[in-house]
């Protein structure tokens, strides 16, 4: 569908009155609708999975409430779509058929505005409008020292889409000078930061080291520090949902499950005091999984698994290459038995046991026999029905699963 006959459909004011290129008009406006799949009601009238990241808007310059226009992402890679009732600026800029009509142009819109200093949303409602109690409407005029929606009863009111609910404990995390910070929604976020060592307020990473030491802390889920959700907050490893920290010279106070390095001579250095270049990743639980090839784990000293319960290797084969394997204990000593060999031998020293046990068992000086020689007998059947029973069950001393060499 041509650009001019959506402006016909869907609003009565066109681009056209602003001219793009120098001078172009910018204007703050107000989302009303927002296209993000298939089920939107404009989805199909323009260009259905090209559509997608469109927005109806209210042009608040005119305060013209009656007639809405749409307006396109301004940038392509970067997708910071706003909620419904977030403002965005618009301007007008070149449609896709300025080969044809070098005059024709299109809305198109900026991330939405910070008007609350807020993480999770930045929406407002129209007061000429809103149903909202004059007490709630107060709150939402009150930005003094910083405050975000101070809202008395829990809950805004405001319509901000179909599925996103408001929670206001979602909090800002707090900059230092030179962070450079990107913010989800829910509590969740990436800081390029550096080590301060002595800032206004402290944090957990900037022990050691020296100012400017690069780190990158990456944070699925905020933790509940109990203060009011408009302070900001800082990034804590040992209560933060699912943390990945890239450290430089840190020292990151991790709290780890277990620690138990007894089958060391000389123990690894403790994860809260270890300062370097190094990887963490913390959660509740960790899944490395590989689709075609394999998992490969190389270190230039050791690979520490440690469990408070159990390590569980289920896998149809289990190598062990070594040049010196101690199971059981660090100073073990005793060799294992080479199953195979000692077993062949074993059974050639019964099947010679059984031959002896069977040339006792008849008495010396027969027919005349010794009396004295008449009580080999009977030990000697004992002992060639013993050694017969190991001979029959030579086959199952050998382990069906674990081999040596």
């Amino acid at each position: 569908m041509a650009q001019t006959s959506l402006r016909s459909s869907f609003y009565s004011f066109s681009p056209k009155r602003h001219s793009f290129g120098k001078g172009s008009a910018i204007f703050p406006a107000k989302v009303k609708n927002i296209i993000l799949d298939s089920d939107n009601e404009l989805f199909s009238s323009l260009g259905e999975w090209a559509s997608i990241g469109a927005i109806q808007f209210q042009d608040l310059v005119g305060n013209d409430n009656r007639n809405l226009a749409i307006a396109y992402p301004l940038f392509t890679n970067q997708k910071i779509y706003p909620l419904i009732n977030e403002m965005v600026y618009i301007i007008v800029l070149p449609n896709n058929d300025i080969d044809e009509n070098q005059n024709n142009g299109r809305y198109y819109y900026f991330n939405p505005i910070n008007l609350w200093n807020n993480n999770h949303h930045n929406g407002y409602p129209l007061l000429v409008e809103s149903s909202l109690p004059e007490s709630q409407q107060k709150d939402y005029r009150q930005v003094d020292g910083g405050s975000v929606r101070k809202v008395i009863d829990g809950s805004t009111d405001i319509k901000l889409g179909n599925t996103f609910k408001e929670k206001l404990d979602i909090k800002s995390l707090l900059p230092y000078e030179g962070d450079i910070i990107y913010e989800g929604r829910w509590g969740n976020s990436i800081r390029f930061g550096s080590t301060v060592l002595r800032p206004n307020i402290s944090n957990l990473w900037s022990t050691v080291g020296e100012d400017g030491d690069p780190i990158i802390i990456i944070r699925n889920g905020q933790h509940n520090d109990g203060r009011d959700p408009w302070v900001p907050q800082l990034e804590d490893i040992n209560k933060d949902q699912t943390s990945i920290y890239l450290t430089s010279n840190q020292k990151i106070p991790i709290e780890v499950s277990s620690k138990n390095y007894t089958s060391y001579k000389i123990k690894p250095q403790s994860p809260s005091e270890y300062q370097g270049k190094q990887v963490i990743i913390n959660s509740d639980r960790l899944l490395f999984n590989t689709k075609v090839d394999s998992i490969l784990l190389s270190s230039q000293k050791t690979i520490s698994l440690n469990a408070r319960e159990s390590v569980n290797i289920d896998t149809p084969q289990t190598i062990v290459q070594s040049p010196d394997i101690r199971l059981g204990d660090l100073n073990a000593t005793e060799p294992i038995i080479l199953g195979e060999t000692f077993l062949t031998d074993l059974s050639s020293l019964l099947k010679n046991i059984i031959s002896l046990s069977q040339a006792l068992q008849t008495p010396i000086g027969t027919p005349v026999p010794n009396e004295q020689n008449e009580g080999i007998t009977f030990p000697a059947v004992r002992v060639e029905a013993s050694a017969q029973d190991m001979v029959n069950r030579i086959e199952k001393y050998k382990s069906k699963i674990s081999k040596t060499k």
